[in-house]
């Protein structure tokens, strides 16, 4: 299992057209992917101009897919002025 988390801090007015953006390439993800098990789209009414993501992949060959893949490039090129500032991290599940 690979978890990825991805928080975005959004430029002042931008949710409302960053949201859908989001949602349909998380849905795109989940649908098109195989090794995309997971793909959480979060916001907090305290914070509204972050946006939390919670990703699970089968390893991070299947992360590693899902960055080259159309629907995330195009959404990226779309978000691109929206974003004020963006945080990636990755984990790996503890073996048992």
């Amino acid at each position: 299992m690979f978890v990825v988390t991805v928080t975005f801090q959004l430029k002042p007015g931008q949710k409302k057209v960053f949201l859908p953006l989001m949602t349909e390439n998380a849905e795109a993800s989940l649908r098109e992917e195989p090794g995309c098990r997971q793909f959480d789209v979060c916001t907090d009414p305290d914070r509204p101009e972050e946006v939390f993501l919670y990703e699970i992949y089968d390893d991070a060959a299947a992360f590693q897919v899902h960055l080259e893949t159309e629907h995330f490039l195009a959404f990226d090129r779309k978000i691109a002025g929206m974003v004020a500032d963006k945080s990636v991290k990755t984990y790996r599940k503890v073996a048992q």
